[in-house]
């Protein structure tokens, strides 16, 4: 690191994020270490001293409400499993796909297109996989392609107004997010179209390995041909577990979350909580078994608890080194001026990287309205910019820096980096096929004045 970097902020911000992903894309770190140990080490380069410690503190509480609601979530979730409520959506997707790879796919993407409609990762990602996970291992099929699957169905729909990024680009550049989807729907649409188009092209790649494996309709485990496999075996619980009487009180319970979910009756850790509560005490009343249940998805509820809050980490570092500051501002002042009435597909193609590399708070409420004040002064509306921004969604889902991610990657038990490297392409891609939809549509204009 030379003494230009040391003193520039925006070089030492990029280098700590490079490095931050040379480490776990080639494995010589953990994703949880990496997310800890190189921001310390950068925030130390920079200067911050005993304020580092600070500046961790303040990314982890920010991320505290996310880590509640998903640690709930996929304890609910894991009970509902267990009582069996998912076994007859199960059943109904057997029946439908049967021991086809395509239709296995194609199914997978359609399935979390429609339960990703309510807005929340962590729970298309706790139904998705409940319902796809068992067939994908009796098929042995690779479950990397439920996992990027899932990130483009579930980025895509995200354009909603009650996802996330539109809900914090709405907020940031104070714009009403109906008036930000609406235009938006032609993209989001093209966005499923690509997603099913890639699902039906990994169905057949699959067709075509498990056809030369010679593969038996029931045979379980991971195959040779098909890299970081899950675990063998059955991954339902037994059937002591079951609570086949309990099914349509367990589905009101959760038709009354999602519910709760959509209309905001109350902030989502508090309803998940509650639900979860309940949802022990009705299904296992006894203390014994209730700690059994909750044992049993300890490791995970950990493993997520921990890369999340090591992710806040990271991004408290970041922000409170002003790294974040400096890299937008360097990025706005190297696009020249006969540029300027470009910037709503500049904006997209730069938010691919900077999605991946920044949380959605630190880009949509830190870099954002710097990048619409700047496209502001060339005639640029503010919805032109927020719109271009959420066409790189797909390459957002499979960030380090966000938590679905690390949940996904949990409950299929791949490792992170490998799901990044077999999905990026196929991301980048999402978001180039969205950004054309925008750019035809004139949800997105290609060049003002």
């Amino acid at each position: 690191m030379t003494l230009t970097a040391l003193q520039n902020p925006a070089l030492l911000g990029a280098g700590m994020i490079l490095t931050f992903m040379i480490l776990i894309m080639t494995r010589r770190l953990s994703a949880i270490t990496a997310l800890i140990l190189v921001p310390i080490l950068f925030g130390l380069l920079a200067g911050a001293g005993a304020g580092i410690g600070e500046m961790m503190i303040q990314g982890v509480t920010a991320l505290t409400p996310t880590v509640l609601m998903l640690a709930f979530a996929v304890l609910y979730f894991g009970l509902m499993i267990d009582a069996g409520l998912f076994d007859p959506l199960v059943r109904f997707v057997l029946r439908s796909v049967g021991d086809d790879p395509v239709r296995v796919t194609i199914g997978t993407a359609l399935l979390c297109t429609v339960v990703s409609l309510d807005g929340d990762g962590a729970t298309t990602a706790l139904v998705t996989i409940s319902a796809m996970l068992p067939v994908y291992r009796r098929l042995g099929l690779n479950p990397l392609i439920l996992a990027l699957l899932l990130g483009l169905c579930s980025s895509v729909t995200n354009l909603i107004p009650w996802g996330g990024p539109t809900a914090r680009a709405a907020t940031a550049l104070q714009i009403e997010p109906a008036s930000l989807f609406l235009p938006m729907m032609p993209t989001m649409l093209a966005g499923i179209g690509f997603a099913v188009l890639v699902a039906w092209r990994m169905g057949v790649m699959e067709r075509k390995r498990l056809g030369a494996l010679t593969l038996q309709p029931l045979a379980l485990g991971p195959q040779p041909e098909a890299p970081v496999m899950a675990e063998e075996g059955d991954p339902r619980p037994h059937a002591e577990t079951r609570r086949p009487k309990l099914f349509l009180l367990n589905l009101g319970l959760t038709l009354a979350l999602m519910a709760g979910l959509l209309l905001g009756l109350a902030p989502l850790p508090v309803l998940m909580m509650g639900a979860f509560a309940i949802a022990l005490i009705v299904n296992y009343p006894s203390l014994k078994t209730q700690r059994e249940r909750i044992a049993a998805h300890a490791e995970n509820v950990i493993n997520i608890v921990l890369l999340i809050f090591a992710a806040g980490a990271f991004t408290g570092i970041l922000q409170g080194t002003g790294m974040v500051e400096a890299m937008a501002a360097a990025l706005v002042a190297a696009i020249p001026p006969a540029l300027g009435p470009y910037m709503a597909p500049i904006t997209a193609l730069v938010s691919m990287p900077l999605t991946f590399f920044m949380s959605n708070d630190a880009f949509y409420f830190g870099i954002l309205p710097v990048i619409a004040e700047t496209g502001g002064h060339y005639g640029v509306a503010p919805e032109a910019i927020a719109r271009a921004s959420l066409t790189a969604l797909p390459i957002h889902a499979m960030s380090p820096l966000i938590a679905a991610i690390y949940l996904v990657c949990g409950l299929l038990k791949v490792d992170v980096g490998a799901a990044q490297r077999f999905s990026l392409k196929w991301a980048v891609l999402s978001c180039l096929v969205m950004l054309g939809a925008a750019l035809a549509s004139g949800a997105v204009p290609f060049r003002v004045g």
